[in-house]
């Protein structure tokens, strides 16, 4: 056994802080505690030690928030709003607007709609949710999405969009399950033309089985349908896969083909690892437990084009953000410093029907060293600093760009002078079109939680009560407080009253 660090975690019965450590053995990443009432817990961090030390060489930057909405009084998880402590801002903003659901999925971590009490924030509170992640400082929260419950239940769905924009959000999205998208064939068009950027779409596979055991029906033909109705409202997709060992894990390879297959409109997909939050008894996490690199493994085995070699974690991006705010001369207003081990990705392209990953016409290593010493050297500052940076990019990027296995349709030389130079958000548009991002967040569940992933997490839900809630404390430790406290007996003159308010 290896020692890595020593944190908190909680325990899975009583969701307690309790002393965790986490260590190697046998080439695998574990964390173990013991509770004083439950005992001892030991369960898999990440199954691949290799790839674990890989990663933790992007240690992402803290960049805390200036007003925190509580201080830390009471010790990390206990006190989230943001407190005092957390070490990052708000990337993705996330709002419940209702508990409400058309389905009642077994692997659902919000436990919709069973508890006989309605969750429905009301217009204006909603707006007072929006206003909180966009008066952080020094960078107001740049992205929101609606969630819940299924978010489109809600008849007000559409005009909450356009306040999302009101209030100054860039960027909007909804997590839906498609069924509503399905049947109103209108609803997605009315969605982009009040502001909608991305559905964020549950895609649970390519057949019918995995929706029978995660949803408890085949829902594969809604999904299909519903992606039909974004093409026609020329609206992007994400397609998010809830993985599971043993029901879809093989349709990995599967999922992603379907995506390329309709590239047109499916921008991404983002798989994400089943999480436990509280209901699975403890002798049967492992056997269903899928971590990162067992993701990765599973791309290589079923695409045998996408590589281990190809993924980085989001925090290694950070480099195009500190080059970008360097040549503005401000913060970047995005920044993606979460927790190196929250999440994997990649982008590939498609070039005569074989997958090309980033990787294999960028140096991605080299790339971000580069971006990382140019904006050190305009930080530095000197006479016509920006310029000599830029001028430098024009001979660097030929070096560090492979033009013999570049896809044909991709000018990358030109895209990427033209983001940094220009600031060309039509070239940055260019990129996306004909690429594809796969990516995996595995959120934690109280047998794999650990302190410092939270204190990283850019991913917060607003509440009702102005708190701003890191993603894996909601779920794991607030959820069930904060839709008891704001909640209403579960009831259809309740429901009409909530929408009127």
């Amino acid at each position: 056994m290896v020692f890595i660090k020593k944190t908190k975690s909680l325990c899975p019965e009583c969701f307690k802080p309790v002393e965790a450590e986490v260590y190697d053995e046998e080439g695998k990443v574990w964390i173990k505690k013991d509770c004083p009432e439950h005992g001892h817990f030991k369960n898999t961090y990440w199954s691949d030690s290799e790839l674990y030390k890989r990663v933790s060489a992007f240690d992402p930057s803290i960049k805390s928030v200036e007003n925190p909405q509580v201080n830390n009084d009471m010790g990390c998880p206990n006190n989230c709003g943001i407190c005092s402590d957390h070490e990052t801002s708000t990337v993705l903003g996330l709002i419940d607007v209702t508990n409400r659901c058309n389905l009642k999925c077994p692997v659902c971590f919000a436990n919709a709609a069973i508890s006989k009490k309605l969750y429905e924030p009301s217009y204006e509170e909603i707006r007072q949710m929006l206003k909180s992640l966009r008066d952080l400082k020094p960078i107001p929260t740049p992205a929101i999405q609606y969630a819940g419950g299924e978010p489109t239940v809600r008849k007000d769905i559409v005009g909450l969009i356009k306040l999302a924009k009101e209030e100054g959000f860039s960027h909007t999205q909804i997590a839906t399950n498609g069924l509503r998208l399905a049947r109103k064939k209108i609803l997605a068009q009315e969605l982009a033309d009040a502001g909608l950027n991305t559905v964020y779409l549950q895609f649970d596979g390519v057949s019918e089985e995995p929706y029978i055991y995660n949803r408890g029906k085949n829902l594969l033909p809604q999904k299909i349908e519903a992606i039909e109705n974004c093409r026609k409202a020329n609206l992007g997709i994400v397609l998010v896969p809830t993985i599971v060992k043993g029901v879809n894990d093989q349709q990995i390879g599967d999922i992603i083909n379907f995506a390329i297959n309709n590239i047109d409109i499916i921008h991404g997909v983002n798989f994400q690892p089943v999480s436990f939050a509280g209901r699975t008894p403890a002798n049967q996490v492992e056997k269903q437990r899928i971590t990162i690199p067992d993701f990765i493994n599973l791309v290589e085995k079923q695409t045998k084009q996408i590589h281990l070699d190809d993924f980085y974690p989001p925090s290694a991006m950070e480099p195009v953000s500190h080059f970008i705010g360097a040549l503005e001369g401000e913060e970047p207003s995005a920044t993606f410093n979460c927790h190196q081990h929250c999440g994997i990705a990649t982008y590939i392209f498609i070039e005569n029907g074989k997958i090309v990953p980033v990787t294999e016409f960028i140096d991605v290593d080299r790339f971000l060293e580069f971006l990382d010493d140019g904006a050190q050297k305009i930080d530095d500052g000197g006479f016509g600093i920006k310029k000599r940076v830029l001028f430098s990019a024009t001979k660097e990027l030929p070096k560090i760009i492979d033009r013999d296995k570049t896809p044909e349709s991709l000018e990358i030389s030109k895209i990427l002078l033209n983001v940094f130079k220009n600031r060309s958000y039509d070239s940055l548009r260019e990129f996306h079109r004909n690429s594809l991002l796969i990516s995996c967040m595995h959120f934690m569940d109280p047998f794999n939680f650990d302190e410092d992933r939270v204190k990283k997490c850019v991913i917060h839900y607003a509440v009702p009560d102005g708190r701003i809630i890191p993603f894996c404390t909601m779920n794991s430790m607030y959820r069930q407080g904060v839709e008891d406290e704001f909640s209403v007996p579960f009831k259809p003159e309740n429901i009409s009253k909530k929408i009127k308010n």
